[in-house]
Order: structure tokens, then sequence, then C-alpha cells
């Protein structure tokens, strides 16, 4: 397999240029026909690259001082995307350059960007933040908007629900992903109206490759009965940092307790495979890359504390989305929604139906 060159955006992350090369240093093991566009400050990299002969050949270095500050504001950046290792690592996507880019940096920064740089795909109004999380069942659940847009309206919603479909046919294996939206409730009456509107829609829908099947509660994300969550950014975000938080306070919650007691540390030795297990699986770096759905090109976002571990998924994700290209698929699916009623008003009025 033949794969367009990925960009790595080396000064991004909270460890930057050993982190980031390190990463992808583990995903050319992996799959030796990845090739990269390094970019930052070249002596670092090379130094970095010292580590790594496998690398060698397979890497371009772009040199690039300038770095995107990780509280910085997202217009600021903009004015300095030519001058940035994160600007220069979309661009060469922009330039056709790299099939696709993968930071660790500000999320803000990088989807004002990647935004200015590659447009919106005819027929999508915004694009949006979308990740993989861990479920109960062998599957990962995705779920989007996850901060790129603080308020949505029903046609963006719709959109958004086309847009992780395609990308769970991708990377979940999903032939027709089973779609809600989250809500405060299950019922028909339950949320807003931009939510009626949207689930009304979705449920008339035809020739999408997708199950619609309503509503989704916040605590029922991960229990694997949901293959896409769709919800604003607003909505997203916050649920995200809650599920993290809620992860990780179980995690010390059990530290604390095996570490209570000569009896609990040796509970703790009986019980180390399944604890490594939970460990394991709640591990953000083992679902590690965010994407920018709707974009002309693939922008995958590491998260800023990321190890080479969880930088290698997320090249992974750039590189298999490339392979199975996402941006025609989304296209394709974008030309099956006949959303006549949502551009004539912008949403559709599900009570007014009734």
């Amino acid at each position: 397999m033949s794969l367009p060159r990925i960009a790595i955006d080396a000064m991004g992350g909270d460890e930057g240029v050993r982190v980031m090369v390190s990463g992808a240093a583990l995903a050319r093991r992996r799959h030796e026909q990845f090739k990269f566009l390094l970019v930052g400050d070249e002596a670092r990299i090379s130094k970095a690259l010292e580590a790594h002969p496998n690398m060698r050949e397979a890497s371009e270095i772009l040199h690039c001082e300038d770095v995107v500050a990780g509280d910085e504001k997202p217009s600021r950046a903009l004015r300095r995307a030519k001058t940035t290792s994160m600007g220069l690592a979309i661009q060469a996507v922009k330039d056709g350059k790299c099939g696709a880019a993968v930071s660790g940096g500000n999320t803000g920064a990088l989807m004002a960007m990647s935004k200015l740089a590659l447009r919106t795909m005819p027929g999508i109004d915004r694009p949006a933040l979308a990740a993989l999380m861990p479920t109960l069942e062998e599957h990962d659940v995705i779920m989007l908007d996850l901060g790129a847009n603080t308020e949505c309206d029903a046609r963006n919603l719709v959109q958004f629900a086309v847009m992780g479909a395609a990308y769970s046919r991708i990377v979940c294996a999903n032939d027709a992903p089973r779609v809600r939206l989250l809500n405060i409730g299950t019922e028909d009456t339950k949320g807003t109206e931009k939510l009626q509107d949207a689930s009304h829609f979705l449920r008339e829908a035809t020739g999408l490759a997708m199950r619609f099947e309503g509503y989704v509660e916040a605590d029922k994300i991960n229990r694997g009965d949901v293959d896409v969550v769709v919800t604003d950014g607003f909505s997203g975000n916050i649920a995200l940092k809650a599920i993290e938080g809620s992860a990780r306070f179980v995690t010390d919650l059990l530290k604390t307790a095996f570490r209570s007691s000569i009896r609990s540390k040796i509970g703790f030795l009986i019980s180390r495979p399944a604890t490594e297990l939970l460990r394991h699986h709640l591990d953000p770096n083992n679902h590690n890359g965010g994407v920018f759905l709707g974009l002309n090109g693939v922008i995958v976002k590491s998260h800023g504390s990321a190890n080479a571990q969880g930088v290698a998924n997320a090249v992974a994700v750039a590189a298999r989305l490339l392979e199975d290209d996402l941006t025609t698929r989304i296209a394709a699916d974008l030309a099956a929604l006949d959303d006549g009623a949502l551009k004539a008003n912008g949403t559709t009025t599900a009570q007014g139906q009734q």
C-alpha cells in the first residue's frame, strides 16, 4: 500500500519534538510504508532522529522555530500561520505535499488554521472535532462535536451525524453505524427544539449509511449500545471531560484502596491482571487521535499530554483515513442526503408536524 506523506507538527504537544518523533517512529515500525514531513526546529529533530534509524530514509525535515503556545488565542495564532510549525504542517496538506497532518498543539489554533487553509467540504457548514472513546464492548464509540462549535443548529447536527457515520465505517468497520443524539432523556419529547428537529429529519431520511436510533443520555455513552454520539461542541466537550475525569477518579480511587493496608496490597497482587486490563482500557493514549471532520483534508489532533504510544495511534488514525479516503466517503454520503427542508428554514419543525 502506498500512502501520501504525513506532516508531523514536531513542536506541538507538552513534550514536543522527542515524543512526536518517537511516536512517528513507533508508528513506522508497525507500518513500514509510512513517510513523514517533520516540521520544526531542524537541530532538535535531527537529534531526536538519532535514536530512530528507521525514520531516516522515511522523513524529510522542514525547518521552523516558531511555535504556537498552548494558551495562545486562535486569532493571534492565525496571524502567524505561515511561520509556525503547526501552520506549515497544515499548509503542506493544502499544497498537496502531504496527505494529512498530525499535531498535539493548541486545539483552537489548529481548528482555526485548518479551517482557513483547507476550507469546509461542499455541503458542510462547519467542521466538527470527533474522537474515539472506549466502551464496555469490544468496539469504541465515536463522539462529535467535542469543542469546535459551541452552538449548533439542527442542520449542523444532521451533517455531524453523516460525517460521524462515515468515520465510524472506516475506523470501526461498521457498515451501518448506530447513531444517536446526546440528550437529557430518550423520550421523543425531551430536549431542545434543535435536537427534536434534527431527530425528526434523521428518522425520515432515506439512503443514509447509518441506523438512527434517537437519543442517548450521557451515562449511556460508554455502554456499547451506540456507535456514534452527536452533539454540539459545548455539550460534547463537557461530556468528554466528565468521562475522562471519572475514569481518572476510578483509577486513583483503586490505587488508594490497594495501598490502604497489607491485606489490600496482597489483594492487588492477586487482582493485578484485571487492574492492568482496566488501566489499559482507560488509558487515553490507546484511543488517541481526534479528527476534524468536514475539511478538504485530513487533520488529526493528538492529546497534548500523549506519550509515544498515543502519538503512534494518532498517526495510524491519519493513515487509515487516507487509505480509506474519508473525504470521498463523506462527499458520497452528503450526496445521498436530501436536506431540502433544512436548507429552506435552517431547521425542520418537528413539533409542528406532530
